[in-house]
């Protein structure tokens, strides 16, 4: 049904069509104008008296039918007004609504409001102030409820728990008008409900024109907390390992205890003090070479999520490394130590080929040649998930290197005789990520007599001055374009060979950390082989997950990006059989207590509460009818006709 205005004095009608009905005015003019009533004579005895009383009656009746005519015109007016259905309202008011609501279900909700947390209050308020029966929309950092009432998800809502994903403001607003519909003549608002944290303000969104923007700021009664920012083994001795542990303080100096757990067993306990500072660090001192599953826990009035943190130590896999090639230089012996590597040398003549699928990472260093049977067994141990470097020797013969690495989008074209400084660290490569602090510039650079020219599409790590690769590769190959012996090259003298060559070993084989991070792409390799048809499964008590897995010929490779949610301690279970504990906790992003100022967002309306957003919308939407008081007015006009009838003479 289309509604049609007028607008008369701000007055406008519902039915302005029926105002028609006004001509029915005429009738009781009619009726005034031609209606002739004949005088009935009296005889007096006295003509003298007769004269005034005709005309006594003739004004007294004249009269009464005036105030008739104008109490029935009256009359029919009040009605015809009251069935056009009058009214007051905004010309918004008359639109039809789309009301799309983003509620903040992030980790900084859980703030108090007089006792409550955020989250909860505005629930509660939501379900207080929305009509149980409206059409609406709603969503939160992780779920969506599109076109629906808040009946139909008022338990849901009631159970919203708190999630370690907050949407950034331009992803509000891009979501938002998703959830809108195309219809051009509708009035949209998209209502904002968080506490504004500045993480959320990165980048902007254009809004549509007929959209309006409602943001409510919801604050709690005091904004302070502490948060376990991180842990990691400062040191090691023979003996020991010192566990360091990060706090941090926002609105708060008061000193807090901090335990420390093995399991359900309290190990040790010690106290952060934060009157010099917001930021803490406390240690504990652990026994090294023992399986230990960590929890550390702090109590304060703040945020909760962030007021324990899990990891684990135990018993760490030694990674394999094979060395083929020349034995005289031993510069990878240094670096492969028996405390972390299980590290062979051969020269080609000794190998043992059946050894090759065993290792984790194998290394071609200084071969004239590739034999063609070693090149095929390198191919199965990469297929298989192994990891291959290859240094060349200075005059190899190209063509049996191009046979294994032409499989890796590489060949060599010729040898370059000149000499070259390494000057191009590739700061963001995987094999230098966390090595360096900052971009290096005055470098002591290393340098190649002689190298190889060839062309690749591999990632770049390492580059000669003029953009020639020194070391290529990605995640399970790389190459060298030089041979490393100290006659053609001091790179193994330089302070790039540890780092390099360590996390080229580290990456084939990703141990368990001592914890992980929810929410960021993670993989951790199992060393174990699985039997047919089995699996890795993650286990702690009322809960079970199966992460995405690849199982190779040494290893299981289990990938996590973002499925799982849940912080704490997991066991990684084969066939009921626990062969790993690996730990898992929440992002610190949303323990720093800092706010956008919602005065200076772009937005149509900002309110203190849920409630007076409400309200205010509901006020600049009200609608005051006006036809009852028409009605009223037309039971008057007929009292006030019988009235006339029956005491005017």
């Amino acid at each position: 049904m289309y509604i049609f205005t007028i607008s008369i004095q701000e007055m406008q009608f519902k039915y302005p069509e029926l105002f028609w009905a006004l001509f029915l005015l005429l009738i009781p003019i009619f009726i005034h104008l031609f209606q002739l009533r004949r005088f009935k004579k009296t005889p007096f005895t006295n003509v003298k008296f007769l004269k005034k009383v005709v005309s006594e009656s003739r004004q007294s009746n004249t009269l009464k039918k005036w105030l008739l005519l104008l109490t029935r015109m009256l009359l029919l007016a009040a009605l015809v007004f009251a069935f056009s259905q009058p009214f007051f309202a905004e010309k918004s008011a008359l639109k039809q609504k789309e009301t799309v609501i983003y509620l903040d279900d992030s980790f900084s909700m859980q703030l108090k409001n007089e006792g409550t947390t955020l989250l909860e209050n505005a629930v509660q308020d939501l379900i207080k102030k929305l009509p149980k029966t409206e059409r609406f929309s709603l969503f939160t950092n992780t779920r969506t409820f599109r076109n629906t009432s808040l009946q139909d998800i008022q338990n849901e809502l009631l159970a919203l728990g708190f999630h370690n994903k907050q949407l950034k403001l331009n992803e509000v607003y891009l979501k938002g008008q998703t959830l809108f519909s195309s219809d051009p003549s509708t009035e949209k608002n998209l209502i904002v409900l968080s506490d504004f944290q500045q993480r959320m303000a990165n980048g902007s969104a254009e809004k549509r024109p007929q959209l309006q923007l409602h943001l409510v700021r919801l604050g709690a009664d005091v904004v302070a907390n502490v948060a376990i920012d991180s842990a990691y083994i400062s040191s090691e001795t023979s003996e020991n390992l010192t566990l360091s542990v990060d706090l941090s303080s926002t609105g708060q100096n008061e000193s807090v205890p901090v335990s420390l757990f093995n399991g359900e067993k309290l190990a040790a306990k010690t106290s952060a003090s934060f009157d010099a500072s917001p930021k803490v660090t406390v240690s504990f001192s652990l026994p090294k070479n023992e399986v230990f599953n960590g929890k550390i826990e702090i109590n304060d009035s703040g945020l909760s999520y962030d007021n324990r943190l899990f990891f684990n130590i135990g018993e760490r896999e030694k990674i394999k490394v094979l060395s083929v090639g020349n034995p005289k230089n031993d510069f990878l012996k240094r670096i492969y130590t028996e405390d972390e590597f299980t590290y062979t040398a051969f020269e080609l003549k000794n190998l043992n080929y059946s050894t090759l699928s065993t290792q984790h990472l194998i290394v071609l260093n200084d071969l004239p040649q590739i034999p063609t049977s070693l090149t095929t067994s390198l191919k199965a141990f990469i297929a298989n998930g192994g990891h291959l470097t290859i240094i060349p020797a200075v005059g190899i013969d190209m063509g049996s290197y191009n046979l294994l690495t032409s499989n890796y989008a590489t060949t060599f074209v010729q040898p370059l005789r000149d000499e070259r400084e390494i000057t191009d660290i590739s700061f963001s490569h995987p094999l230098y990520q966390n090595v360096f602090e900052k971009n290096v510039t005055n470098f002591q650079y290393p340098k190649a007599s002689e190298c190889y020219q060839i062309e690749t599409s591999t990632p770049t790590a390492l580059g000669f001055q003029g953009s020639t690769p020194f070391l290529v590769g990605d995640a399970s190959f790389f190459l060298f374009t030089a041979s490393l012996e100290p006659e053609n090259s001091n790179f193994t003298q330089s302070p790039l060979v540890v780092p390099t060559f360590y996390n080229m070993a580290m990456g084939s084989l990703k141990l368990p950390p001592l914890y992980a991070v929810l929410g960021e792409s993670t993989t951790i390799d199992i060393a174990t082989t699985l039997a047919p048809d089995h699996i890795l499964k993650l286990t702690k008590p009322d809960f079970e997950f199966i992460p995405q897995q690849r199982s190779l010929a040494h290893k299981v490779s289990l990938f996590f990006n973002g499925d799982l949610q849940e912080d704490g301690i997991y066991a990684v279970m084969e066939d009921q059989k626990t062969t790993k504990n690996i730990s898992f906790n929440h992002n610190r992003n949303e323990s720093k207590l800092a706010y956008l100022n919602t005065e200076q967002l772009e937005s149509d309306l900002s309110a203190s509460s849920i409630a007076s957003l409400f309200d205010t919308i509901e006020k600049d939407n009200s609608v005051t009818e006006l036809w009852k008081w028409f009605v009223i007015l037309a039971l008057l006009l007929l009292f006030v006709e019988v009235l006339i009838q029956k005491y005017l003479k």
